[in-house]
């Protein structure tokens, strides 16, 4: 693997840092008139590419989060935002229905956790269809 210059290096920090690489670029001291093409170009290079993801590896492994911690936050999200609540007029009476709560974040956190524990399609359907939750709760008296 091809040694990194210092300027690189500084480049993959600043880029690491700013997830912008016409700054990261900048900011590590390149002088040319495109910076932003000239970033995209160093973020092809197999060699930059590796250091940045061993730079972000060693990041995350200094953190020093278990698994489990994340995967209980993930659930606890997942169940708060899916929980049903009554549905309030606007005096603040309840009406007798209810909705989730935040079904969006719900089903983001379930998303975040099944990647996390590596889920993933079958190779037989691979087409992803995004799912919809409804329930008796959530309809309108019009649509029973």
């Amino acid at each position: 693997m091809k040694q990194l210059t210092q300027q690189q290096k500084r480049f993959v920090n600043e880029y690491i840092r700013t997830l912008d690489g016409e700054t990261a670029a900048k900011k590590s001291g390149y002088k040319c008139k495109d910076l932003k093409t000239f970033s995209q170009e160093l973020l092809k290079k197999d060699y930059i590419i590796h250091e940045i993801q061993t730079q972000l590896k060693l990041q995350i492994e200094s953190l020093n989060v278990q698994k489990g911690y994340v995967i209980q936050k993930l659930l606890q999200i997942a169940e708060f935002s899916l929980e049903q609540e009554d549905i309030q007029d606007k005096d603040g009476n309840p009406t007798g229905k209810k909705k989730l709560r935040d079904s969006s974040a719900g089903l983001k956190a379930l998303e975040a956790l099944c990647k996390y524990l590596g889920f993933s399609l079958s190779k037989e359907n691979e087409e992803y269809q995004e799912a919809k939750i409804i329930t008796i709760a959530n309809l309108d008296d019009e649509k029973i």
